[in-house]
């Protein structure tokens, strides 16, 4: 009777032998664990040359003095924003990026403008101040320090540190207030060519007409 079933079974047979070869294939663990060896050995490697090139950046930045301190007084704030900071660059230059005395690390940020400057609150990091002096102006944007959002969705302040020009970018969680800070900081972009001192005068300080003309 087996004999007889032999032919019908071999069908069979040969298919739950190929089903249980494949099964041994995908099960193959010896070569699932060295692919996932070598993912986590070049996710490794990838850290280790991010936080290598941010040590580099930080070390030619060595020659940027300390950040000023946040004010104990700063008297009643004119404007605040709160939202994010997403980083500072050199002026006009959105991808190079400034890691020295903090200013690398991306937090939430509370702004508060005084008399004394812009007073920067980071729960992740160091508040800093930005003084009053220091302030050359903002400017709405899209992009910094290798992030981009959409168009004029960040606040970008110009201001200057030691020999630098830097811009520093914010988020406000209500981007209608953006307009209140360039109201209250002026108009200004590293993009723009620089006035040149006689026209500067002359929009400052217009001569006027002799009295004989007039």
């Amino acid at each position: 009777m087996s004999a007889a079933l032999h032919p019908v079974l071999r069908p069979a047979l040969l298919a739950a032998e190929e089903v249980e070869r494949r099964s041994a294939e995908v099960t193959d663990w010896a070569a699932r664990i060295a692919w996932v060896v070598g993912l986590l050995l070049f996710v490794a490697l990838v850290y280790w040359l991010m936080r290598e090139g941010w040590k580099w950046r930080a070390t030619l930045q060595g020659d940027l003095p300390p950040l000023a301190p946040l004010p104990e007084e700063g008297g009643a704030p004119a404007l605040r924003l709160s939202g994010r900071y997403h980083g500072t660059t050199t002026a006009g230059r959105w991808l190079d990026r400034i890691v020295a005395q903090g200013l690398g690390a991306r937090s939430r940020a509370e702004l508060s403008l005084t008399d004394a400057g812009v007073a920067v609150e980071r729960p992740g990091a160091a508040g800093f101040l930005i003084p009053a002096d220091r302030i050359r102006g903002a400017r709405l944007d899209k992009g910094i320090a290798g992030k981009v959002l959409t168009e004029g969705a960040l606040l970008v302040i110009t201001w200057s540190h030691g020999d630098r020009l830097l811009d520093s970018g914010f988020r406000s969680d209500r981007a209608a207030g953006h307009a209140d800070w360039l109201d209250a900081l002026g108009p200004f972009s590293p993009f723009d060519p620089p006035v040149p001192e006689t026209a500067a005068r002359e929009t400052a300080a217009p001569e006027t007409a002799p009295e004989g003309a007039r």
